[in-house]
């Protein structure tokens, strides 16, 4: 589960793979990059509220030796995990083992899980069992549809978040307004184990699930230009209403990616930076698009200048080879008087 691809078995298959991976600073799961202090593992040491504990819960939460229950499956609960232990990584790589089963039958449960990189933690609120406006990431594992409009997408569905404090969560449209990115995963009552891994590094968001018993892989976001302090926590949080299901955590294992980066990056004080997200096209333009692609924003004022060169330039050219073209049928005609 260490690597984001599936290679062959052939040696120059796997040395080449090995080089890609040290070429492209990707962590190969190995346990050198592990970082233990903010990870959660079998049989969860460390889990509690004494000041020697890495991981602090809260809720509905019921720790076992094989799994950290964020709810049952019963309606009306709440119930978080986080990480005590503020991240100081600038590139980081988070494989998440879960499981999300019940008794409801297709479209009779919820409302899923939500993993979170946020500057608070243990903060009980309306999104997943978290506080709304939050600073930082959030990616929704969210197994219930509220916007009965929204039939273009079939949940569950998952989705990326980043929030500076100043967005709301809208639950009526499923957060369509907010949302980054996504697709549609089965990932409930599952016979299997169901993975997913968050990617980030250089300002690029990666999310990539493993729901399929196949050990690869499947891409499910990818976005450039997000920006995440450093000094955040992580978490994982859960929430029922009317209807219910279990929501588990198996694990939550955090690798360090070994990235070079410039002396100005060096400089930074990452603890610093406000999150945000630079994209050519807004997030609120992927309303209706089942994809999760953006769909196209209003022309800003370079790309109009850019257009109406563009124009400019073809009219030229036609206008050159019309006269070309004129010119030539004028010799033609010539000839036959």
């Amino acid at each position: 589960m260490g690597n984001f691809r599936a290679f062959g078995n052939t040696p120059l298959v796997l040395l080449i793979s090995r080089l890609f991976l040290v070429c492209c600073d990707i962590t190969d799961g190995n346990a050198e990059h592990l970082k233990r202090e903010h990870s959660l593992m079998k049989p969860y040491q460390g889990v509690g509220n004494s000041p020697s504990s890495q991981w602090d819960f809260w809720g509905s939460t019921l720790v076992t030796s094989s799994y950290v229950r964020l709810t049952p499956d019963e309606g009306s609960k709440q119930g978080s995990i986080w990480n005590t232990v503020p991240c100081y990584l600038k590139d980081w790589e988070m494989h998440v083992q879960f499981k999300v089963h019940g008794a409801g039958k297709k479209g009779l449960h919820g409302d899923g899980i939500a993993l979170w990189y946020t500057k608070d933690k243990l903060h009980p609120g309306p999104v997943f069992g978290n506080q709304d406006q939050f600073h930082g990431l959030a990616l929704f594992l969210d197994t219930f549809r509220n916007d009965l409009h929204g039939m273009d997408r079939s949940f569950p569905y998952i989705s990326a978040m980043v929030n500076n404090g100043s967005v709301n969560y809208d639950h009526g449209k499923d957060g369509r307004s907010s949302e980054l990115g996504g697709c549609s995963a089965e990932i409930r009552n599952r016979q299997h184990d169901t993975y997913l891994a968050i990617r980030y590094s250089r300002g690029r968001l990666t999310v990539m699930i493993d729901v399929e018993d196949k050990n690869e892989w499947k891409e499910c976001i990818d976005i450039g230009g997000v920006r995440l302090p450093t000094g955040y926590f992580f978490g994982a949080s859960a929430a029922t209403g009317d209807l219910s299901d279990n929501h588990d955590i198996i694990s939550m294992k955090l690798y360090q990616l070994m990235v070079e980066h410039t002396p100005e990056e060096e400089n930074l004080d990452w603890t610093k930076i406000e999150p945000s997200v630079s994209l050519l096209k807004s997030p609120k333009d992927n309303i209706d698009d089942p994809t999760g692609n953006f769909r196209g924003t209003a022309l800003t004022g370079w790309k109009v200048f850019l257009l109406l060169l563009c124009a400019l330039l073809g009219i030229v050219v036609c206008a050159v080879v019309g006269a070309v073209v004129f010119q030539k049928r004028q010799e033609r005609n010539k000839r036959f008087y």
